[in-house]
């Protein structure tokens, strides 16, 4: 098994607030740790253009992957305008075939915003498909087999109607807090933009505030929470748990 875990989220901050502290772990188990974007991040501003902000987001997601010495990519999508066409599903297979990870993270197929949403069915495609040769991407060759595909929480741990959605793998982060708080922090430019259009200040506070949320569910004081995709052709055993064994959960 190669130890590869990618991450794949719609924008810069968003794997951050949900799967920092777990990417954290499994690079101190030995895994190379892989962080993508559909998106620079180019409406994140209210003062800068979209080439302003843009430039200045992809410094901060290279310098927040730069802890955990892993890789970045960002697949250029435009903020807001993520499709599930297939000019964007190639890109996406593209990546998953040039990482050619193990691990799969990405958003909940139910959250907030469509662009996460968006994000979670194309990464759940481009898992599929990986091994597909006749779909072509230059430069990228099919794969197998199917990685381990998991849904991070949704932010705030609801649905667009405001139900609780519950995790079924609960991951303790509390060794590595420290760490996620360093990489959101690198995301600067993002606590003036939250505080301006959600009404959201001290964005850091709000990830703890969360990961405490989900540590009390099993008493510890901060943690992830995630749910395995296992459909047809997807591995349904537990690698998380056989991996991070003393910090895995089962809910």
């Amino acid at each position: 098994m190669k130890k590869t875990a990618l991450a794949i989220a719609a924008h810069p901050d968003d794997v951050e607030f949900m799967c920092a502290g777990t990417l954290a772990l499994l690079r101190v188990k030995g895994w190379q740790i892989i962080i993508a974007t559909m998106t620079p991040g180019d409406c994140g501003s209210t003062k800068l253009s979209r080439e302003e902000i843009s430039s200045i987001r992809l410094q901060e997601a290279q310098i927040s992957a730069d802890i955990l010495a892993a890789g970045y990519f960002c697949l250029e999508c435009d903020d807001v305008f993520i499709m599930y066409d297939k000019p964007t599903l190639l890109k996406t297979i593209q990546v998953v075939r040039k990482v050619k990870p193990s691990i799969v993270f990405t958003h909940s197929p139910s959250d907030y915003m469509v662009d996460h949403e968006m994000t979670s069915k194309l990464v759940q495609t481009a898992c599929f498909s990986a091994g597909m040769v006749n779909i072509k991407t230059p430069g990228a060759a099919p794969f197998e087999s199917v990685p381990f595909l998991y849904y991070m929480d949704p932010m705030e741990g609801k649905d667009i109607f405001g139900n609780e959605i519950n995790p079924n793998i609960i991951i303790d982060i509390n060794d590595v807090i420290d760490t996620k708080e360093k990489m959101l922090y690198c995301h600067k430019s993002q606590r003036d933009w939250l505080l301006e259009h959600h009404g959201i200040d001290e964005y850091i506070r709000t990830m703890k505030d969360f990961s405490r949320k989900r540590g009390e569910e099993i008493n510890t004081h901060y943690a992830e929470g995630f749910r395995q995709h296992k459909g047809h052709a997807f591995p349904d055993k537990n690698i998380l748990k056989h991996e991070l064994a003393d910090v895995v959960f089962l809910m």
